[in-house]
């Protein structure tokens, strides 16, 4: 068990390391539960402990809803949420949910080409 955590770790610290724009980086499982996470050093939180619990909660309730979804549309590629003082993206792998946050002025094809170094990183999760 502790080999995986620190495999954990591994995957959301290279995933921090992609751009000096990132800020936070987390794994979650299917039922909302943080599995590792981590703030980007130099960087403060938006949202304290409890509020972040709660965000990754719903993420999960969100990725069970769109499933719903699945057959008829596909399956999701990811979500992007931009908002005033962050940028927060949402891949789903096979067991796990890669939940990560940059600062919102980064241009969107920069954003497209991390979704993507992120998929690669985390593909067999």
């Amino acid at each position: 068990m502790a080999a995986k955590k620190v495999d954990l770790l591994k995957i959301v610290q290279e995933i921090l390391n992609l751009d000096p724009k990132m800020r936070f980086a987390a794994i979650i499982d299917p039922k909302g539960n943080i599995r590792e996470a981590i703030m980007k050093t130099g960087k403060t939180s938006l949202k304290n402990q409890k509020e972040e619990e709660h965000f990754c909660k719903q993420i999960a309730q969100r990725r069970a809803m769109r499933k719903e979804f699945d057959k008829s549309l596909g399956k999701v590629r990811y979500v992007h949420v931009e908002r005033e003082k962050v940028s927060q993206l949402v891949i789903y792998t096979k067991r796990n949910i890669i939940y990560f946050t940059m600062e919102p002025e980064m241009p969107i094809d920069i954003k497209i080409r991390l979704i993507t170094k992120v998929k690669k990183i985390t593909i067999d999760l």
